[in-house]
């Protein structure tokens, strides 16, 4: 059996169709709550992902890739066809979507004990009117779990931008841990440095929130600190799942410090700067693997411990 707290992540699977000037397409499974869920299964963790699956090839493809890994699907039984994005690469690796999706997400039933932790984000906290039902199941598990959240904005399905915002900023108070890329801070917040906008997030509820940077590596926020870290030197095959690999990186780090579940959030909510250090280099290792190869493949234990060794040391 799995070892630390049953995870929860809620949100879309994607089949990803990989494009590449002068290639032939390759489509692997994505979409950025399943990425998640699989990173954490992949690190040990005992995850659940309710989600949406069409009974079609790229179901089936997702299915097994998510069970490969050790994760515990649970579906609404919509039949909606599985979601698709064309994803371009450039020649540096930098990808772009275009998304065929649609998000219904009914009534799922959780059976056994609670998670101790929930996980959403992306087009399942954007898109109506699965988005509701996704905020709805938050809000219920708020007192027996903590819980974290990534916009991972998608410019083309955020609808009006003020609406974006508000709903943005609704999961953002909902949460203990929220993490966000520069990019998705200066889409939501234009007239703001992404710095001045998580700064402002913190004070709104959560116990942490992190920005990721790109090859800049990332930078975390603490009531009155704040730690920063490079990235480490890979060569990059590209970057997609890389944000989803930090995040699932981030959440085992912290879990691994007991700092997950309504048990743990007194104590992550007193983070101190060396801890959330360690859980910063354990963030970025995770998504150097994984920019590091082709599509959204998060290390397992042993090949984080590895990538480890060669990690950069946090500023506080």
């Amino acid at each position: 059996m799995p070892d630390g707290p049953a995870l929860l992540v809620i949100g879309e699977c994607v089949a990803d169709i990989v494009r590449l000037p002068d290639a032939p397409d390759r489509i692997h499974p994505g979409g950025s709550p399943a990425n998640v869920a699989y990173g954490l299964a992949r690190l040990g963790l005992g995850t659940t992902l309710i989600t949406q699956l069409g009974q079609d090839s790229d179901g089936r493809l997702i299915e097994d890739h998510l069970a490969s890994a050790g994760v515990r699907v649970l579906t609404d039984g919509s039949g909606a066809p599985t979601p698709a994005a064309t994803v371009r690469l450039d020649e540096a690796g930098r990808a772009a979507y275009t998304f065929e999706i649609t998000w219904t997400l009914g009534a799922v039933e959780l059976s056994g004990a609670p998670p101790e932790h929930v996980h959403t984000g992306s087009v399942a906290t954007a898109l109506e009117p699965g988005a509701a039902s996704v905020l709805g199941l938050v809000r219920s598990l708020r007192e027996v779990a903590t819980v974290s959240y990534d916009p991972n904005v998608r410019p083309g399905l955020m609808g009006d931008h003020a609406g974006a915002v508000r709903r943005a900023e609704r999961c953002v108070e909902l949460s203990d841990v929220v993490k966000a890329s520069d990019e998705d801070l200066r889409w939501l917040y234009p007239d703001e440095e992404p710095e001045e906008a998580a700064a402002r997030w913190l004070r709104s509820g959560p116990a942490v929130v992190l920005v990721t940077r790109g090859a800049a590596g990332a930078v975390a926020f603490l009531p009155g600190a704040t730690v920063s870290i490079g990235a480490p030197r890979v060569r990059v095959a590209d970057t997609v799942g890389a944000g989803d690999a930090f995040m699932s990186g981030t959440l085992h780090a912290l879990a691994s410090y007991g700092l997950l579940g309504a048990q743990g959030r007194a104590r992550l909510r007193s983070l101190d700067g060396a801890v959330l250090g360690d859980v910063l280099r354990r963030a970025v290792a995770s998504a150097a693997v994984t920019v590091a190869r082709a599509g959204a493949l998060p290390p397992d234990e042993e090949e984080l411990e590895e990538a480890l060794t060669s990690a950069p040391v946090p500023e506080h």
